[in-house]
């Protein structure tokens, strides 16, 4: 047994002499970090403490003071809480009742808005998660599934960052209603009627007992309990990573000199659509919640313009994680008819129609609503 053992082991080393294994391009990457890594330790150790005290310093006032310590986190997880009180209470039905009559007069697949009106209640991952299997459901087509991803990113996807910037609006001494009926609840009409006579036409308009209803049957009390307990996975799971991850790359950027120049280019970009540049910064790359929070913070004293700007920035599918990793992730695996690259296609034509929004109201209808 023990010379079988040692000949079949022979062989096997034969083989790898013959047949030795090819090193693939990513181990010649790591080949190059691993050179790169000692020269740094010999040369300048200095330089990799550096760069990891740089993302430290940026990543740890967000989490600890904002999220952990600060009322952030605790609204993250109180907002889902009542999301998920208004669904049971058929909050998301009746909206279901009142848009897909339009809808089906729009010669649109009715199912097309329920994402989008789930992610009124602040869950884009969930929206996706239920969204997906309905739309498959209801016979749409892979136009109608795209709308909808579309559609879904004009809202926003998180129900705290509502709460915070109807609190940033009304300290701005600005009108919340028209403001909140013209940015969140217009485009599930507008975005798949535009996007059904242009890009995706593919469409057709299905009948609303073919729907499924959204209200469970969960008991009240056991509602309240887990949607706070699903704020707190939201917050811990999602959002905090999602967080540090970005002010963690931010801070290498930074550290290595490139973030200045990317910082100036976006201030500029949002005071062209009108936004203002620190909070819309904030919420293009870590968190629209964090973004109305600080919002909520400086709104006395900003111009009105901005700040019905950023909470139409805000309100959205954003940040760009979301858009580039979730939503095409979430998406695919959820609705077999479409790609990652498909739904990330969707989600960008999404938000780029948010933008185009931002403009809109910023700088054509702020003025009357002062």
């Amino acid at each position: 047994m023990a010379k079988a053992q040692e000949d079949l082991q022979s062989v096997y080393e034969v083989q790898g002499e013959i047949n030795p294994r090819k090193i693939k391009r990513i181990e010649w990457v790591g080949m190059g970090f691993v050179l790169l890594m000692v020269a740094l330790l010999v040369s300048k150790p200095d330089l990799i403490s550096g760069a990891f005290s740089a993302m430290l310093n940026r990543v740890k006032p967000i989490i600890v003071d904002v999220f952990l310590t600060g009322g952030v986190g605790v609204a993250i997880i109180l907002s889902v809480m009542t999301g998920r009180m208004l669904e049971r209470l058929g909050f998301t039905d009746a909206l279901v009742r009142l848009f897909v009559p339009i809808t089906n007069k729009l010669k649109v697949n009715s199912a097309v808005v329920i994402p989008g009106i789930y992610n009124i209640l602040g869950d884009i991952n969930a929206a996706g998660r239920i969204g997906g299997p309905i739309l498959k459901r209801a016979g749409a087509t892979k136009d109608e599934q795209m709308i909808a991803i579309a559609t879904m990113v004009q809202s926003q996807q998180s129900f705290s960052c509502f709460m915070l910037g109807l609190v940033a609006l009304s300290i701005a001494g600005i009108n919340a209603f028209p403001v909140i009926l013209l940015a969140i609840f217009t485009p599930l009409v507008v975005v798949p009627f535009l996007l059904s006579k242009t890009i995706f036409r593919n469409t057709r308009a299905v009948a609303l007992q073919d729907l499924p209803e959204f209200t469970p049957n969960t008991p009240y009390f056991s509602t309240l309990f887990k949607g706070a307990r699903e704020g707190a996975e939201l917050l811990f799971l999602l959002v905090i990573p999602a967080v540090a991850v970005i002010f963690g790359l931010i801070g290498l950027l930074d550290f290595m000199g490139v973030w200045k120049p990317f910082e100036q280019g976006m201030t500029q970009f949002m005071g062209w659509i009108g936004a203002d540049p620190k909070t819309g910064i904030t919420a293009v790359m870590a968190s629209p919640t964090l973004a109305m929070s600080q919002l909520h913070d400086v709104a006395t004293n900003m111009d009105p313009r901005l700040v019905v700007g950023t909470f139409v920035l805000a309100a959205s599918g954003l940040p760009l994680s979301d858009i580039f990793g979730q939503v095409p992730a979430i998406w695919s695996t959820n609705s077999s008819d479409l790609s990652p690259r498909e739904a990330l296609i969707a989600a960008i034509i999404g938000i780029t129609m948010r933008i185009i929004t931002v403009i809109i109201i910023s700088y054509g209808l702020t003025p009357f609503l002062i």
